[in-house]
């Protein structure tokens, strides 16, 4: 990549990061709403515990993987609206890149991400969640690796759903992800229920928060679903990406 092509980027990236931070309704939705929810459950039974966690930094664990779930499948809905009104097709006309246009949506969705994680965070340490700086490290790590699919799932709706479909479709898919992966309390405690929930990415996003307090990480199964899903997710959304290049 040549100076001028990574300026181009650069000042591409800078200013879509100032226009998602401008959006009130990430603020509402990927941080708000877990923020409201956090302190309404976790407030009244800060004394409490579940699974041999303080309840507090159980459901922290379950509102940064909801609320980061919902920030980065939001990229797929600035995507539709662009293509919608026809600034995707404006910007190939330009000289930036396919590639830094696709990566700019994923950076953005990463740090809305970022936000909404730190934020929880913050919340957490309100209501008593202490751990070593390691453990905190640790579970951020785990978070951002398990977002990937995530990530990959919001490009593909973005480039295959209109703008008005992508709202029932982006509130649909993360909140169902989020019950079935025990967001908001253990979605079954045994069965195929339970089988069935370990077999999302979710479940294993809503585990980093758990594990990773006490120097733990995902078993060989979590890696393995999480590397499924972002393997399958992310070729759909490349086809679903080159098939829009092709057409525009």
């Amino acid at each position: 990549m040549t100076a001028t092509t990574s300026a181009r980027a650069t000042t591409y990236a800078r200013y879509e990061v100032l226009r998602t931070f401008r959006n009130r309704w990430f603020f509402l939705f990927s941080l708000a709403f877990p923020l409201l929810l956090f302190f309404l459950v976790a407030g009244p039974n800060r004394d409490a515990s579940l699974d041999d966690l303080p309840f507090p930094l159980y459901y922290m664990a379950g509102m940064a993987a909801w609320g980061s779930m919902a920030a980065v499948v939001a990229s797929g809905a600035r995507i539709a609206v662009e293509r919608q009104v026809g600034w995707h097709r404006q910007l190939r006309t330009t000289p930036l890149r396919p590639s830094a246009y696709l990566a700019t949506k994923v950076l953005t969705g990463y740090l809305m991400a970022g936000v909404t994680i730190v934020a929880l965070y913050l919340a957490g340490t309100v209501l008593g969640v202490r751990a070593p700086a390691g453990d905190w490290l640790a579970m951020t790590g785990l978070l951002l690796v398990g977002l990937l699919p995530f990530a990959a799932l919001g490009v593909f709706l973005g480039h295959r759903l209109s703008a008005d479909a992508m709202g029932p479709a982006l509130g649909g898919t993360v909140t169902l992800f989020a019950l079935l992966g025990g967001a908001w309390g253990p979605f079954a405690s045994g069965g195929w229920m339970r089988q069935l929930s370990e077999l999302l990415p979710s479940y294993w996003l809503v585990q980093a928060g758990h594990m990773a307090t006490g120097a733990g990480t995902w078993p060989l199964r979590g890696w393995l679903v999480v590397a499924a899903w972002a393997v399958a997710l992310g070729a759909l959304a490349v086809r679903a990406f080159r098939g829009d290049t092709e057409r525009a």
